[in-house]
């Protein structure tokens, strides 16, 4: 085990800006509580846990496994502890109120793409419910216990040689249909192409995201959001986001992409805060009309 202390620059609320990560309850790739996390990753060294504790403006941080050393390393980066996020831009009462409210919410910065983008494949078209069903029979069947305590029940997701060596067939125990399992299958196939886009500008790597067939702009954000600290990633194509965007900042019950990235422009630069925040506030658009049911494999 080794361990590190960071200084923290400016308020940090660990759980809300880790929570991300999560893929709903139960994902046992990392537990949050207040003030506490635990994460368990892959990185380029071999798998990683690490154990975090905020107190006061300090960080403690413990890992284990071969990547326990890079893992250690990469913590400044994934909660960006070496500056206070900046401030929100005028515009919105409400936006401005969330703020104050939760000023230590800040956007992850994971660095390990596939790790948040099979989750988001995982997640095309589909309720959440079927997608988190996915992931987790997934990390269930093919994943592995992760370094560390093993009171923790941590696990680390599949594998890249895992996912693509896989028969599109075999996802479908999981509801994962052909072609969403093919994807996964080809980009797993393609694993360092992909992780290799955390060294590259913004701009380049989500043109590197989106030229893939299967991959659209929604997809590239939530893999923008995550794992390369995309303070201004909105995701445009989203079945909820654009009515909790109308309702919340206009009062309007129904909202279009257009008109919810017209209500953001305001805070350029950092839409993906404000969405954050208004996904913590607890606001909700009304709910009425047909809803996106789940399905069986059959189905799709």
């Amino acid at each position: 085990m080794l361990s590190r202390t960071y200084r923290v620059v400016g308020p940090l609320d660990l759980r809300r800006t880790l929570a991300p990560l999560s893929r709903g309850p139960g994902d046992p790739t990392i537990r949050l509580a207040t003030g506490r996390a635990w994460r368990a990753t892959r990185t380029l060294d071999g798998p990683a846990t690490v154990a975090l504790a905020h107190v006061g403006d300090e960080l403690r941080v413990e890992a284990w496994g071969q990547g326990a050393e890079r893992a250690l390393a990469a913590i400044p980066t994934l909660l960006s502890l070496d500056d206070e996020p900046a401030p929100i831009p005028p515009g919105h009462p409400l936006v401005a109120e969330l703020a104050r409210r939760a000023p230590g919410v800040r956007i992850p910065c994971s660095g390990a793409v596939l790790e948040s983008l099979i989750p988001a494949i995982l997640e095309q078209k589909v309720t959440g419910h079927e997608a988190r069903r996915a992931w987790l029979g997934l990390i269930r069947v093919h994943g592995e216990p992760a370094p560390g305590p093993p009171e923790w029940r941590l696990r680390l997701g599949p594998t890249p040689v895992a996912l693509a060596a896989l028969p599109y067939y075999a996802y479908h125990p999981f509801g994962v249909e052909q072609r969403r399992a093919e994807l996964i299958r080809r980009v797993a196939a393609r694993a360092g192409w992909f992780e290799a886009i955390v060294d590259l500008p913004l701009a380049d790597g989500y043109a590197r995201l989106t030229a893939v067939p299967g991959i659209g702009p929604w997809t590239a954000a939530e893999v923008g959001v995550r794992a390369l600290g995309d303070d201004d990633a909105v995701s445009v194509g989203d079945f909820h986001l654009p009515n909790l965007v109308a309702f919340a900042l206009a009062g309007e019950p129904r909202g279009t992409d257009e008109r919810m990235l017209e209500l953001l422009e305001p805070y350029r630069g950092g839409r993906a805060r404000v969405v954050r925040l208004l996904e913590l506030s607890g606001i909700r658009a009304p709910r009425y009309g047909p809803r996106l049911s789940a399905r069986r494999i059959d189905d799709l």
